[in-house]
C-alpha cells in the first residue's frame, strides 16, 4: 500500500444559484491576458445544455478518457504511441474555435467618438482573434437558464443518449422541463488521460498534493493533452503556444487559503480538503470491467485516516502529521465516503475525477410545495423521488454511469436530511426512524446536516499548509507565476493587455487577500495601490483609487471655494 495525498473539491449543487460569480473571479485571476481570451478554467453550465465546449460529454466523437481492451487493460481511448505519432500534426478530434467560440469586444471607439448627428452609433462585436468585424453566435454560458432549450435541448449528450433508452423519457414541455447549474473546473484526476496523452511528457502530478500542473518549459503545443482530455478542461494559448489548465490555485492553497472560486462562491457551495488514497491501486480501479462498479472502486481507493495501518504507511511514505490532522477532518472525504452523497462527475470516463458533486434535490422540494404537499415532510419527499422533476435517469448519466439505484440512495439520504431536521427545527421529538431508513444514525444525520448546512469557514475548506522542508520541491515549474506566458500574467492592468503598467494579477490577489483574512485593520491603501480590485476590498476603509483624484485636496475631500466655503 502506497499511501498519497490528494487535494479534492465538493460541490453542492443544490446550492449553485449559476451567477458564474466564480467564472468571473477565476478569469481575473488566471486568464485575464491575450491568448487565453476564450479560456474558462471555471465555468458554470446549465444542464441540460451542451456544455463548454460543445458537446464535450460526447467521446465517441472527441475520443477522451479511457477504456478497457479485451485483455482488461487500460488503453487511451484516442489512441497509443503510434497513432498518436501518426497524427501529431494533424489530430482530427480536437475541438475547433468554433467549438468554443470566438472571443470578441465591441467598437468603443466608434461609439464613443462619433460626431454628433441624428443616428445612434454602433459598437460593432469585433473578433479578438482577427479583429475584423463578427457575428456572434455562441459563448461559455450560450445554454444558460435554458436559453433556446426547446430547439436545441437534444443537442446535450446526455438527453439524447437517455432518450434513445428510456424512449424518449426527457421531454421540453413547459410542464416538464428541469434545470440545475452545473459548475466545472480540471477534475486533477487520479489517473489523468491528458497526462498520458502528452508527447512532451509536460503534464505532471505533483506527489505533494495531487494537482495536475503544464510544465511551460517542457509544452510543445502538441495538443494531445487536449484530445485525452474527456472535459475538455485543458485549453490552448494561440499567443504562447502552450497549453494552460486549472491550477487549483496551488500558490494559495501552499498557505492553506482556498480557490479564488471557493473563497468568492455566492452560494458556499464548495468544500476542500484532502484524501488519502492508495496509489498502488488506481490501475486496478479504473481498470474494473463494468462501468458502474467504477464508482465504488473509486471510494474504495480512499483510505481511512483514523486506520492505523494507514496511519503508519503515511508516515512511512513522508507525510506529515498535520496533513494526517487535516486528513480526518476533510470534509470532502466525509461527503464522498463517509456520508456517501457527493459523486464523481462521468466516471465511465475512467479518469478517477477528484472533483466531486452533491446531486441536486430542490426541483423535487419547489414541485411538493406548488403543488399544496408539505414539502419537507418524510413520507412526501420519499415518494416524490420517482417522479423527480429533473429524471434520475439524467442525473445517473452524469454521476454514476448510469447507475440510478445510486442516486437514488443519494437523494433519499438529502431528503431524509431535510425531513429529521424539519423536526428538530419545529421543536418536535425527532423521528429516529427517518435515519434507519436510509442506513445513517441520528448522530451521523445530524453530522451531515451541520457540515452541509451550517458549516464555518474553517469547516468547509480544510487546507494543510505546505511545509519548509519541501520548498524546493513546489518550486513551481509548470505554471510559474515568474513566467512570461504562465497562468496569472499578463504585461497589462486591470483591462487586458497594454491597458497600464504591467500587473501579475494572481500574485495581487492572493496577497490583498491574504491581508484581508489575517488582519483586523482596514483595507491597506499600498494593498491596492495603481488599481481598485473589488474582489479584495472587503468595504472596510477606502483604498486610494475608488475614487478619482481632484484638482486639489485628497480623494473624495471636498474642493474648498475661493470664499472659504465648501465646494458644491
Amino acid at each position: 500500500m502506497r499511501v498519497m495525498a490528494q487535494m479534492g473539491m465538493v460541490m453542492n449543487l443544490d446550492k449553485c444559484i449559476g451567477c458564474h460569480t466564480c467564472s468571473v473571479t477565476c478569469k481575473q485571476a488566471w486568464t485575464n491576458r491575450a491568448g487565453t481570451e476564450y479560456v474558462w478554467f471555471n465555468n458554470v453550465e446549465t444542464r441540460p445544455g451542451q456544455g463548454y465546449p460543445r458537446q464535450y460529454e460526447d467521446q465517441e466523437r472527441w475520443r477522451g478518457g479511457w477504456t478497457v481492451d479485451g485483455n482488461g487493460r487500460l488503453r487511451l481511448r484516442a489512441g497509443g504511441r503510434l497513432k498518436k505519432l501518426l497524427t501529431i500534426f494533424s489530430s482530427p478530434v480536437q475541438p475547433e474555435l468554433s467549438d468554443y467560440y470566438e472571443p470578441w469586444t465591441y467598437d468603443y471607439a466608434t461609439l464613443v467618438n462619433a460626431p454628433l448627428g441624428d443616428d445612434f452609433p454602433v459598437a460593432r462585436p469585433k473578433s479578438l482573434i482577427t479583429g475584423e468585424d463578427t457575428k456572434v453566435t455562441w459563448s461559455a454560458n450560450w445554454d444558460d437558464n435554458l436559453g433556446g432549450a426547446s430547439e436545441l435541448g437534444h443537442l446535450d449528450p446526455i438527453v439524447a443518449k437517455v432518450r434513445r433508452e428510456s424512449e424518449d423519457r426527457i421531454r421540453f414541455e413547459f410542464e416538464q422541463t428541469f434545470m440545475f447549474y452545473l459548475p466545472r473546473i480540471c477534475e486533477h484526476c487520479l489517473n489523468p488521460s491528458c497526462m498520458a496523452s502528452c508527447p512532451s511528457g509536460a503534464i505532471y502530478k505533483r506527489a505533494e498534493d495531487g494537482i495536475v500542473l503544464v510544465d511551460q518549459d517542457r509544452c510543445r503545443g502538441w495538443r494531445q493533452c487536449i484530445t485525452g482530455c474527456p472535459y475538455k478542461k485543458i485549453y490552448f494559448n494561440h499567443k504562447s503556444g502552450k497549453a494552460e489548465k486549472c491550477t487549483l490555485c496551488y500558490p494559495r492553497v501552499e498557505v492553506g487559503l482556498p480557490t479564488v472560486c471557493s473563497e468568492t462562491c455566492v452560494g458556499r457551495l464548495r468544500y476542500l480538503g484532502l484524501f488519502l488514497y492508495d496509489a498502488d491501486a488506481v490501475t486496478a480501479a479504473a481498470s474494473v470491467a463494468d462501468e458502474k462498479d467504477l464508482y465504488e472502486a473509486q471510494l474504495d481507493l480512499m483510505l481511512d485516516p483514523d486506520d492505523p495501518e494507514v496511519v503508519r504507511a503515511a508516515q512511512a511514505q513522508g507525510i506529515p502529521a498535520d496533513w494526517l490532522d487535516a486528513a480526518r477532518r476533510s470534509p470532502v472525504y466525509a461527503l464522498a465516503k463517509r456520508y456517501r452523497v457527493a459523486l464523481p462527475l462521468h466516471p465511465e470516463y475512467r479518469t478517477m475525477p477528484m472533483v466531486w458533486y452533491v446531486p441536486p434535490l430542490s426541483p423535487v422540494v419547489d414541485l411538493l410545495r406548488e403543488q399544496g404537499h408539505d414539502a419537507e415532510a418524510a413520507g412526501s419527499l420519499f415518494g416524490a423521488i420517482d417522479a423527480l422533476r429533473i429524471p434520475v435517469e439524467y442525473l445517473a448519466e452524469l454521476f454514476t454511469a448510469g447507475d440510478t439505484a445510486v442516486v437514488d440512495r443519494v437523494l433519499k439520504r438529502l431528503a431524509a436530511m431535510r425531513a429529521y431536521m424539519r423536526d428538530i427545527s419545529l421543536g418536535r421529538e425527532p423521528d429516529a426512524s427517518i435515519p434507519a431508513a436510509v442506513g445513517m444514525t441520528e448522530e451521523s444525520i445530524y453530522e451531515m446536516y451541520r457540515l452541509m448546512g451550517i458549516a464555518k469557514y474553517e469547516q468547509r475548506y480544510v487546507i494543510p499548509k505546505a511545509h519548509v522542508e519541501d520548498a524546493h520541491a513546489l518550486e513551481e515549474i509548470g505554471c510559474s507565476l515568474d513566467y512570461d506566458e504562465g497562468p496569472g500574467m499578463y504585461g497589462a492592468g486591470p483591462l487586458g493587455e497594454a491597458s497600464g503598467r504591467a500587473v501579475p494579477v494572481a500574485v495581487e490577489t492572493f496577497h490583498a487577500l491574504r491581508e484581508r483574512q489575517t488582519t483586523d485593520q482596514p483595507a491597506s491603501d499600498e494593498s491596492l495601490r495603481g488599481r481598485v480590485n473589488l474582489l479584495n476590498w472587503d468595504g472596510n476603509g477606502r483604498p486610494s483609487g475608488l475614487f478619482p483624484d481632484r484638482a486639489a485636496g485628497r480623494p473624495g475631500e471636498a474642493d474648498a471655494d475661493p470664499d472659504g466655503g465648501p465646494d458644491r
